[in-house]
């Protein structure tokens, strides 16, 4: 992985992070666009690394469910 995948993905996992405790769904695309206006490569490679990161945590709170016999959960819409 290079060091800026490795920058990208730790600013997704705050980023997500930051979502989830706020409730505020936009700090991805905030940060985003703040990224771009510099460096439109690290924008993609972090919207890229969001995207793995959120993908990441719907299948794992699937695996979850069905490793305790519960019912599928409802995913967000993408």
């Amino acid at each position: 992985m290079s060091k800026m995948e490795e920058l990208a993905d730790e600013l997704a996992l705050d980023a997500l992070d930051l979502e989830e405790r706020t409730g505020d769904e936009t700090v991805s695309k905030k940060i985003g666009d703040a990224l771009g206006s510099s460096s439109p490569t690290f924008e993609e490679t972090f919207l890229t690394a969001v995207r793995i990161r959120r993908a990441e945590r719907r299948a794992r709170r699937l695996v979850e469910s069905l490793k305790s016999g519960g019912p599928a959960p409802k995913l967000p819409p993408k």
